[in-house]
């Protein structure tokens, strides 16, 4: 086993939040990850994040992927791809590769998006 606070190796695994449930607190997950209820803290996915239409995270996100249907308020850094569905509403700042934000959208705040580790241009 790895030391105590070392990120478990990734898995298939999909962890829910079920509508109705309230978590505060910081969670780690190694494989994806779908919020339908309520998350204040900070969360580190190894996998894929889905924050459903009911689902709403208040704090800071780091995952590999993520579709947001529902709301976050806070910060989110995104190794690939952030989807930002007509549904949702998010205020804060985005890190990521690659974003794409469907019409209906709500998006307030600061966005850096790109490749990460370039070699500086000349």
């Amino acid at each position: 086993m790895g030391k105590p606070n070392e990120m478990p190796q990734p898995t298939n695994n999909v962890s829910q939040i079920g509508a109705g449930t309230k978590i505060t607190g910081d969670i780690e997950c190694a494989g994806d990850l779908r919020i339908d209820g309520a998350i204040e803290g900070k969360l580190n996915v190894r996998g894929k994040m889905v924050i459903g239409n009911g689902g709403r995270l208040n704090g800071e996100a780091n995952c590999r992927n993520a579709d947001i249907s529902g709301s976050l308020e806070g910060k989110i850094n995104v190794q690939e791809l952030l989807s930002l569905k007509a549904t949702s509403s998010l205020k804060g700042d985005i890190v990521t590769k690659r974003l794409s934000i469907e019409p209906g959208s709500v998006f307030t705040g600061t966005c850096t998006m790109g490749e990460r580790d370039q070699e500086p241009r000349a």
